[in-house]
């Protein structure tokens, strides 16, 4: 008899991967008991009004960070796709090509509580909630709270605990972008990301 498995789906733009994302991760998988969870660079960000880095930069960078959590797999599937990257597509796509598809799997899709309360916004929301349960996470103070944003949905949201870390990666690119470069005394990257950002000269024109 197949086992029912728990699955989860983790995407971003990773520009760059750091601390709090693979601390997500990692409470993601210890919380939600997950079995497998993709994370998924984003390709085409229809939503971000900024151009994001070269798609290979990013996936090299997310099989860095997340390389230390052993159920994590980083896909370049939305990389690979022509077009915007929808949710909805990736789902589809990673639920088909499982090498072990049941309708008795379950689905996770993480996100941030600001992720969360946009929600509304995403295409073909009603398909997403099909495939996979909202797993939300609260990043830092200034994010609205998990359970607040729970009470503005008609459908269930788990949510993920961890401890609250103000860290992302626009802060990150504005240090990156600073004369004396990242603080050393602050692990805000994993040291392999933060040898790949200087080796390939990343985000130094960032604005």
């Amino acid at each position: 008899m197949q086992l029912r498995r728990r699955i989860g789906v983790f995407g971003g733009a990773f520009d760059p991967p750091h601390r709090a994302h693979v601390a997500m991760a990692a409470a993601a998988i210890d919380q939600l008991a997950l079995d497998r969870l993709w994370v998924v660079p984003t390709g085409h960000a229809w939503h971000k009004a900024r151009p994001l880095s070269d798609g290979h930069h990013r996936l090299a960078m997310a099989k860095l960070a997340f390389s230390g959590l052993s159920r994590v797999q980083v896909t370049d599937l939305e990389l690979k796709r022509s077009g915007p990257s929808y949710t909805a597509d990736t789902l589809q796509t990673l639920q088909s090509q499982d090498s072990l598809p049941s309708t008795e799997d379950e689905w996770f899709l993480l996100m941030g509580a600001d992720q969360a309360a946009a929600f509304h916004t995403w295409k073909r929301q009603d398909e997403i909630l099909k495939r996979a349960r909202l797993a939300v996470a609260r990043r830092s103070t200034k994010s609205a709270d998990p359970v607040d944003v729970q009470a503005h949905f008609s459908w269930p949201v788990v949510v993920i605990e961890m401890p609250l870390d103000p860290i992302s990666s626009t802060f990150v690119r504005a240090q990156l972008t600073q004369i004396d470069g990242m603080p050393a005394d602050q692990p805000i990257l994993d040291e392999s990301v933060a040898r790949y950002i200087a080796q390939h000269n990343l985000y130094q024109d960032t604005k």
